[in-house]
């Protein structure tokens, strides 16, 4: 059960970043959500099996942490990437 919260709280966490960072625009709106979800639950998950219990502090704060640096590391890079992208394939397509 304590998956599914911080799953769900992962996912709040990445839906608050997408519209605390900049270039939104070049992103869709599900994408820092998921990430979020997928890194805290997966970070869970490891935790879990490494020996923490859910009832400890540590791993909620490791597991939210890492689902929250995943998804500003995204929002930062993803940005550049796409300018970089849509130049090389303007420049590209417009060659006669």
């Amino acid at each position: 059960m304590e998956l599914l919260f911080v799953m769900v709280i992962g996912a709040s966490i990445g839906g608050i970043l997408r519209y605390l960072l900049p270039g939104r625009d070049t992103y869709g709106i599900l994408l820092l959500p998921a990430i979020g979800s997928a890194v805290s639950g997966a970070v869970w998950a490891a935790l879990t099996w490494v020996g923490l219990t859910f009832d400890g502090g540590w791993i909620w704060v490791a597991s939210l942490a890492a689902g929250t640096i995943a998804s500003v590391l995204v929002a930062l890079w993803l940005p550049k990437a796409r300018e970089r992208g849509d130049a090389a394939l303007y420049e590209r397509l417009s060659r006669p």
